[in-house]
């Protein structure tokens, strides 16, 4: 069983907890959002969120509507193995600048761990400065170059962190 399922990981402004069918919509419209390349389709997306090899997390807020989803994250592994990856993280523009990607790769580490990994790799473009900023801050180490790995021919760096239990 997952470390989220049983209780979301509180921070201001949000909660992260495991993404359920009825977030797809929202999971859908926040990878278009977000990119213009190397998108997952709703057909991908719904067989993350069924997989047992995956995990999709989503980072939400409350309004005066209900709750929103402000930001997700999935997680890939293979049976047996102990690497985890980070195959997506995502934060709306509108939430940019509020922690949101430092609290979504603190559940992405707490899941992975959770399942029994031991390594999370990831891997960000090389102009995706933010990115790598947070990933060096957070102490992952930078361990190798996928050269024309994105779509668009643009590189990626290739990071990774061992994890620890708490």
């Amino acid at each position: 069983m997952s470390a989220l399922a049983s209780k979301p990981a509180k921070a201001f402004p949000a909660s992260v907890r495991l993404a359920v069918a009825a977030d797809i919509d929202a999971l859908v419209a926040l990878e278009n959002a977000s990119f213009v390349d190397e998108r997952a389709t709703r057909r991908a997306i719904r067989y993350s969120l069924r997989s047992p090899t995956m995990s999709v997390l989503a980072a939400v807020t409350d309004d005066a509507e209900g709750e929103v989803l402000v930001g997700a994250a999935t997680i890939e592994r293979r049976r047996g193995s102990r690497i985890a990856r980070l195959a997506s993280i995502a934060v709306s523009s509108s939430r940019s600048g509020q922690g949101l990607g430092s609290l979504l790769l603190d559940a992405v580490e707490v899941e992975a761990l959770a399942q029994g990994c031991s390594l999370l790799r990831l891997e960000a473009r090389t102009d995706n400065l933010g990115a790598i900023r947070l990933y060096e801050r957070r102490g992952y180490r930078h361990y190798g170059t996928k050269p024309d790995y994105y779509q668009d021919g643009t590189a990626a760096l290739c990071f990774e962190k061992m994890l620890i239990v708490p």
